[in-house]
């Protein structure tokens, strides 16, 4: 939605492209938590039906959404995240947590995560995928991937 590409080769840029905008993340928060209906986030957003239109096509093309028909006559769709967009909840909660801790206020945070299971706090966290440690910021560090390393010949 940014309409560039910053000439950069980079997966946060390419990520943006896609869902950065505004109302296309909005989009996919809401339907995170149950909304799949056209009015449904017409109302809860008070997007511009066009807008709204567009971002929906745009998410169903990108494969983040599928467009699936409930009702004949007339026809009419509901939208359900696919696994490609269900993949962007760490995302989401990620965001939201900064949001509760330096924009909430003194109401404190809007909503709360939890585990179906047992109704814990479900928090987002970096951690190892090798030795399944929790991670700070501090112990990660950026390096090329390995298709990068090879194309420059330094591997």
């Amino acid at each position: 939605m940014l309409g560039r590409t910053y000439g950069q080769n980079c997966s946060v840029a390419r990520t943006l492209e896609l869902v950065g905008e505004r109302w296309t993340f909005l989009i996919i928060r809401d339907a995170l938590m149950g909304v799949t209906r056209f009015d449904a986030f017409l109302t809860r957003l008070g997007v511009a039906r066009n807008v709204l239109t567009d971002r929906l096509n745009r998410l169903v093309d990108n494969g983040i959404l599928d467009r699936v028909q409930y009702q004949d006559r007339p026809a009419r769709h509901e939208y359900r995240l696919t696994g490609k967009g269900r993949d962007l909840s760490p995302v989401i909660i990620t965001m939201m947590e900064w949001g509760d801790r330096y924009l909430a206020g003194e109401a404190g945070p809007p909503l709360r995560i939890e585990h179906d299971g047992c109704g814990g706090h479900a928090v987002s966290q970096l951690f190892c995928e090798e030795c399944e440690r929790p991670l700070t910021v501090d112990e990660i560090a950026p390096r090329p991937a390995l298709a990068d390393a090879l194309a420059r010949g330094d591997m």
